[in-house]
């Protein structure tokens, strides 16, 4: 490709609305343009990116057995009246109405699609297990778009669904996918780490998440892992054990205190010269339009995602003070579980289990309760957040903690969509039997962002030389050179008769602006005509690492054959 062709136009600037790294590189190197808001065009170079990824993707699925199919992007709403999702997916499904006033939907993922698609094809036992993949356009209505492709609102994704005529024959699969998994994001040139996780609307109840371990600031989730048994796991499904030995508040007997202006557990700590975990505090919240009060020791911060498990919500957010006032008709601060309106569900977190002679608010203004203890130990539920330092679950060895960008997830889903669904095969024994079902997905443009989350400096993009669009760009430092120029057009010839993907930057531009854009659209390696040609040489520049060495023109496909092997 030659760059005066090549459909691209470089910014000097970052974008004004661009707030990750791989956002900012992406519109400013010419890979994608905003269309609006979490909707981009894939510019020539981008589409190289992505056919890179995808093809690698086809191959590993192939490889490992499974069948590609490509499903509709628009839905009707009947197959998700029938699975049960239509009235409880949310805001983020994306509804219309055909002319006819049918109810649709714009595929935000083809659970109920695939599951319908086996009615009529797979009746047996004997046809089973299938795994049946696709590399499709998704939308989903994000309420809040950001990071360009990390989260936008159309995206493409690689979704796969297998079926299954037994638990066992499930397990066996999700192991296959797992490591099919992690040999695609290695071919991408990234390393991932699979941590358990939520499932999220997907369903199910045993999933995976591969992330992409980053420590620049759009990581999505922390990932709490174990560096001795290598447990870990996303902050929303990760567990720790706590030291019991600090959960005894101290105090001989149950008493109300007068506790002015404590309304932090900071406050209220310090005032009765205590440590915050032994205080039992309350965090109010409205889910699902719904008051909820969760109970929760004072050291521990609330993990949202769990208490929608817990709950069974969709939505939910922290209630103000005005809403505290009205429900309880107390002040913020001094809130607790005591003799309040039971239609408010309350929810204790497992760390109250071992909790003794605590504090608790008194539901009355400046009083608190000290020495409390339950009559009766209530049922409990994890919703809280795990700090790193805890105790891993496995091997007790402290947890560590990183940030991480989701490239893809492995759920089990069982029968959750079969069963509702009537999606049957007859089984051995003549009984008719719901599938046992799977699903996999790897968000293909996830992975690009990804990797130029984990691979830039300040130059720009440093690609992984497996999913680069090009993998070298010839510099001919001045076109009007005749030496220079025909060096480099033979260079490029070469190079494109070996199957080496090569950009020809034939502008006449200064060196220095055709340098700047190399590095910063990220080309693996960097071959540069200038004046040493005059001695028989020319610069070999690695992208990745800076190393530049001058070498005869002739050696210049074999260095390049070696670098990309």
């Amino acid at each position: 490709m030659l760059m005066s062709k090549l459909f691209v136009q470089t910014l000097r600037e970052f974008p004004n609305d661009a707030e990750a790294i791989s956002h900012k590189l992406l519109v400013r190197a010419g890979y994608i343009k905003k269309l609006m808001t979490g909707s981009y065009t894939y510019l020539p170079l981008m589409q190289r990116v992505l056919t890179k990824i995808s093809n690698i993707i086809r191959e590993e699925m192939n490889a490992s057995g499974a069948q590609e199919v490509l499903m509709p992007f628009v839905q009707p709403a009947s197959i998700w009246e029938k699975s049960g999702r239509w009235a409880v997916y949310g805001k983020e499904l994306a509804r219309l109405k055909d002319r006819s006033g049918n109810e649709m939907c714009l595929a935000p993922t083809h659970e109920e699609v695939v599951t319908s698609l086996t009615e009529g094809i797979l009746s047996s036992y004997r046809q089973l297990p299938v795994n049946l993949y696709q590399i499709q356009t998704k939308f989903r209505d994000e309420i809040r778009p950001r990071f360009g492709l990390l989260r936008g609102r159309e995206f493409t994704m690689k979704d796969a669904y297998s079926f299954h005529s037994s638990q066992e024959d499930l397990d066996r699969e999700y192991e296959v996918m797992s490591k099919t998994y992690t040999k695609i994001f290695e071919r991408c040139g990234l390393e991932t780490r699979a941590v358990q996780s939520d499932s999220g609307a997907i369903g199910g109840k045993v999933s995976h998440e591969f992330m992409v371990l980053t420590d620049t600031a759009v990581g999505e989730n922390d990932v709490f892992y174990c560096g001795k048994c290598g447990y870990s796991a996303n902050s929303n499904h990760a567990i720790s054990i706590l030291n019991e030995t600090e959960t005894d508040g101290g105090f001989s007997s149950q008493e109300k205190v007068y506790t002015p202006d404590t309304r932090t557990i900071e406050q209220l700590a310090e005032f009765l010269n205590i440590k915050p975990n032994n205080i039992l505090k309350s965090v109010f919240c409205i889910v699902d339009d719904k008051p909820v009060l969760v109970m929760i020791r004072g050291d521990k911060e609330l993990e949202e995602t769990k208490l929608l498990n817990a709950v069974q919500g969709l939505e939910m957010r922290y209630g103000t003070d005005e809403e505290i006032r009205q429900y309880f008709n107390c002040e913020p601060g001094f809130l607790s579980f005591l003799n309040i309106n039971k239609e408010i569900k309350v929810i204790y977190d497992d760390t109250s289990k071992t909790m003794k002679n605590f504090v608790i608010g008194a539901n009355e203004k400046d009083y608190h309760i000290v020495g409390y203890n339950f009559k009766e130990t209530p049922e409990t539920v994890d919703v809280s957040l795990v700090k790193e330092g805890e105790k891993c679950p496995v091997c007790k060895a402290p947890l560590h903690v990183t940030r991480g960008i989701e490239v893809g997830n492995i759920f089990q889903l069982g029968t959750k969509y079969s069963k509702p669904m009537n999606a049957c095969y007859t089984d051995e024994d003549g009984s008719l039997k719901p599938f046992i079902m799977g699903c996999y997905g790897i968000g293909v443009t996830r992975v690009a962002a990804a990797a130029i989350e984990k691979y830039h400096d300040d130059f720009g993009i440093i690609w992984p030389k497996e999913i680069a669009p090009y993998h070298v760009v010839v510099v001919p430092v001045n076109v009007s050179d005749e030496l220079q120029m025909n060096t480099a057009k033979d260079l490029y010839e070469k190079l494109q008769k070996e199957g080496i993907e090569v950009v020809l930057d034939d502008r006449d531009e200064r060196a220095g602006v055709k340098f700047k854009d190399a590095d910063l659209m990220g080309f693996p390696l960097r071959i540069t005509v200038g004046k040493t040609i005059n001695e028989g040489l020319v610069e070999f520049k690695v992208r990745k690492n800076g190393e530049m060495i001058k070498i005869a023109p002739d050696d210049v496909i074999n260095k390049c054959k070696e670098y990309l092997k």
